[in-house]
């Protein structure tokens, strides 16, 4: 019986199976009763099993105490079982040191997987957090150190505060060590990866970690990883195929690390880019490149760090061209294993910029798509914004087109030449037609220069097509053969961008009257499958119109009503709208630009580079409105700060200007004539007068020489006589002079007795003022002794009147010591101008008012003094008044006493 319950009964299931039970249902419960009883499970085993609970349930731990933070007991029993796992039983078969630091990392991580910011902000304000965590990149023990490189790359991914206390903590030696200790790019496994991704976090987008890195020496380290690198794969031990992914990837992860000191506008790239030049890395990349066994995706991004460390710097531009590289055409393509290519062991080499032309323009095959894209960059950072450099490549390629000589990488002749082969390897054409593009894009030199470029010779009869027909009618041609829409792209293209702001260039498209009507037509095509074609058709259209003139091939007017009559205004609104809406320009930012961007087994979604691409966004509204602009309206083009060719209205003004002067050119030519044959009569009439004034003349002067030798006894006679009266006058002025200081004397003196009179009198009045009012004094004094109480009041008002009068003194005073300055002034002014008489008796009248006006003063004061009660002694009346109040006051004294 217990046999058959026991052959009945379930297997038992050890601890390990178990908890990755628990932990698969703690991973897939909905329930919180199923999560709780999950987690009360796996608690069971965390002491006895620590490693096996946290690899499996670790992360779904700490998940739970974010998804059930509300619920308490979940809660509560999450943390037990944490806390379980980092204190378990010394005798568990997985207690170890090991272990432990292990679960701390892997616990970090969890947390800085679920709350990255707060994890972040407490490892940086934790003393020794970062300096610890960094130290774990010295452990020897690979688990706990491969462990710490993720978790400084988790936590470093976001927190530029902390990428740079890292970084101070020597951890680019740390990690460069780790490098070398995992063998390099080419043997390193993952954990080598792992350190370039943590290298990559803590120098992405932080330029102080960027300038400490550059001036700590560690660029000449990212070169000398590559020339290890380069050395091993030309050594005769060939690396095994299932370590070549690897490699590959660590190899990508370094040039991700060099591109990010080259971010374009940056302020420190110029200088990252010098670095990395002296230190010899741009010419081990360009080794990199064009090496035959290394991954086509590798080769790609390698060119695409090149033209970074190029882009924009003219020194390195300058110096790049002066490399040279394994030629591409000693590679042969047909050898390939898993993406790399075998080729010599020591191949030609050739230079770099023939050597880039080459592999973008020759190669064909599919599987190098992405290597011939980047070629193409690497090109276009090797002539941006170097207008000499951009010249002589364009001078080179028309030179080599005119010498007729067979080359395959030839752009002007790839664009040119109308081959059969533009189907089967459409990119060819479109990577130099963006070349091309990019030569004259915005530089009015280079397409000038361009101008010049044609078929047929003239002299011999010939029919002589520009570059810019030849173009066009390229583009129509591939349209008609209803070619790969890629071709006509590239043809539109250039012709979009030279047309656009160049009156020369539309005018030359004009020449051929054909053309405009052969893109009026693949415009009016309603072909759904062809819209990029059709938009960038009308686009063109747009841009001859917009820059045509009353004067072009086709006139202004002429273009205006075939595009609003046989074209349509909603027509080419609606195309050039449908453009623009396109995903190829809408998101072009967006959408894979490379082999990935295609169907299996076809040709990449590529049609556009990204500067045309721009063109195109800013000039939309422009090109919407163009059809909108009157024909009699033109619009002025200013290259490089001037305006090229010459605006309409200029044109017809300096025009009615020349027909104005010449009118009055014509006018002036009768006057002239009729001034020249009134100056033959008026010089025929000249030698008469002068004949007949030569005649007077001499009868003149002879009367003039009588007349002088008269005229000099005259003057003699004259002479004498000025003299005599010159004498008379000189003593008649002396006598004038004599009797003027007479007078002046005796007035001085007459003035002086004035003054003296004066200032006697005022001395006399100011004497006898002084004795009246001693005299009143006493009067008051003898009075007050009498009447001391009837006459209180009375004392009282003769003080106030003798303060008054004695104000009224000191102003006397005052006017006669003003009177005296006057008279001083009056006598210094007389004598200062002795010479004039009437001047000195108008100062003396003046001086006689004054005395006039302070003798009017002194009466009116006078009479002030009597109205109020005070004696004067001004002659006998002053004398009678004062009787006359002696006597009325007795009279009130008798009074008083009867």
């Amino acid at each position: 019986m217990f046999r058959i319950l026991e052959a009945q009964a379930p297997a038992k299931q050890n601890a390990t199976a178990t908890i990755t039970t628990l932990c698969g249902r703690l991973q897939s419960a909905t329930l919180l009763e199923d999560r709780r009883a999950a987690i009360l499970g796996l608690r069971s085993f965390a002491k006895e099993w620590p490693a096996s609970v946290a690899s499996g349930g670790l992360r779904n731990l700490i998940k739970c105490l974010d998804k059930d933070i509300e619920d308490v007991d979940t809660t509560k029993i999450t943390l037990e079982t944490l806390l379980m796992l980092f204190n378990p039983d010394e005798s568990s078969p997985e207690a170890s040191d090991d272990i432990a630091l292990w679960l701390a990392d892997e616990f970090t991580q969890a947390i800085s997987t679920a709350r990255p910011e707060r994890t972040q902000e407490c490892v940086a304000t934790s003393p020794v957090g970062v300096s610890r965590l960094v130290a774990v990149l010295d452990d020897k023990r690979e688990a706990v150190r491969s462990e710490g490189l993720l978790l400084l790359t988790a936590l470093t991914l976001s927190s530029p505060e902390l990428q740079k206390v890292v970084a101070y903590e020597n951890a680019f030696e740390r990690i460069f060590g780790i490098i070398d200790a995992e063998g390099s790019l080419t043997h390193g496994g993952i954990t080598v990866q792992d350190c370039l991704s943590l290298l990559a976090n803590l120098l992405r987008l932080n330029v102080s970690n960027q300038n400490l890195f550059r001036e700590s020496g560690w660029m000449r380290k990212l070169a000398a990883l590559l020339s290890r690198y380069l050395e091993e794969q030309d050594a005769p031990e060939s690396i095994a195929e299932w370590a070549r992914p690897q490699q590959d990837k660590n190899l990508w992860g370094l040039l991700a690390v060099i591109r990010l000191f080259l971010i374009r506008g940056s302020m420190g790239t110029q200088t990252n880019q010098r670095s990395f030049w002296q230190s010899g890395l741009l010419a081990q990349v360009m080794e990199i490149a064009f090496h035959a066994s290394v991954d086509m995706n590798i080769r790609a991004e390698a060119l695409a760090t090149a033209a970074d460390l190029v882009r924009g710097n003219a020194q390195l531009q300058e110096a790049f061209a002066q490399l040279d590289v394994p030629s591409p055409r000693a590679q042969n393509p047909t050898t390939e294993v898993n993406g790399h290519l075998n080729g010599a062991a020591h191949p030609p080499r050739d230079n770099v910029i023939s050597a880039l032309l080459e592999m973008a323009l020759v190669t064909s095959t599919l599987q190098a798509f992405d290597v011939r894209l980047a070629c193409c960059e690497c090109i276009k950072a090797y002539l941006q914004d170097h207008s000499p450099i951009r010249l002589f490549f364009l001078r080179r390629a028309i030179e080599g087109y005119a010498s007729d000589e067979d080359e395959p990488d030839n752009i002007v002749a790839i664009l040119l030449q109308n081959n059969d082969n533009r189907s089967s390897d459409p990119y060819r054409l479109w990577i130099a037609a963006v070349l091309l593009f990019h030569l004259l894009y915005e530089n009015f030199e280079a397409k000038n220069m361009a101008m010049q470029i044609h078929e047929g010779d003239a002299e011999k009869g010939e029919e002589v097509v520009t570059c810019i027909q030849a173009l066009a009618s390229n583009l129509v041609s591939a349209e008609q053969n209803m070619e790969d829409e890629r071709v006509s792209i590239a043809y539109l293209t250039i012709l979009c961008s030279w047309l656009y702001e160049d009156h020369d260039a539309v005018n030359d498209f004009l020449s051929e009257g054909s053309i405009i009507q052969s893109i009026v037509q693949l415009v009016t095509q309603n072909n759904q499958t062809r819209t990029l074609t059709s938009g960038l058709c009308a686009v063109l259209l747009g841009t001859v119109y917009e820059f045509s003139t009353k004067d072009s091939p086709v006139p202004r007017n002429t273009i205006h009503q075939i595009l609003t009559t046989r074209l349509g205004r909603e027509r080419y609104i609606d195309r050039i709208t449908k453009l623009r809406e396109h995903p190829m320009i809408r998101n072009y930012e967006v959408l894979a630009q490379d082999s990935t961007s295609g169907q299996a087994g076809g040709l990449p979604e590529v049609y556009f580079d990204s500067t045309f691409v721009e063109f195109v966004k800013d000039n939309f509204s422009r090109m919407v409105r163009a059809i909108d602009r009157a024909p009699g309206l033109e619009v002025p083009v200013v290259a490089n700060g001037i305006q090229k060719g010459i605006s309409r209205e200029l044109v017809d003004s300096l025009k009615a200007q020349v027909e104005d002067r010449n009118q009055v050119a014509q006018k002036l030519e009768s006057d002239v004539l009729t001034l020249e044959r009134k100056l033959g009569q008026e010089q025929a009439d000249h030698r008469k007068a002068k004949d007949s004034a030569a005649i007077e003349l001499s009868r003149i002067r002879n009367i003039n020489e009588a007349l002088q030798r008269n005229h000099e006894e005259d003057l003699q006679k004259v002479e004498k006589e000025s003299q005599k009266s010159q004498q008379d006058l000189k003593r008649q002025q002396e006598l004038e002079v004599k009797r003027l200081q007479e007078n002046m004397q005796t007035l001085k003196a007459d003035h002086e007795s004035a003054l003296a009179r004066i200032r006697e009198r005022d001395d006399a009045e100011i004497q006898d003022l002084r004795s009246t009012i001693s005299r009143l004094k006493t009067e008051l004094e003898k009075t007050s002794k009498e009447h001391v109480q009837d006459l209180q009041t009375a004392h009282e008002d003769y003080s106030a009147k003798l303060s008054d009068l004695e104000s009224r003194l000191q102003r006397a005073e005052d006017r006669y010591a003003d009177a005296e300055s006057r008279a001083s002034r009056l006598q210094e002014e007389a004598e200062d101008k002795e010479a004039a008489r009437s001047s000195a008796q108008t100062e003396l009248d003046d001086l006689l008012m004054v005395l006039g006006d302070l003798e009017e003063k002194r009466s009116k004061d006078k009479k002030r003094l009597r109205e109020l009660g005070e004696l004067t002694s001004d002659g006998g009346e002053d004398e009678q008044d004062s009787k006359d109040d002696e006597g009325e006051a007795s009279d009130t004294a008798e009074e008083s006493c009867g």
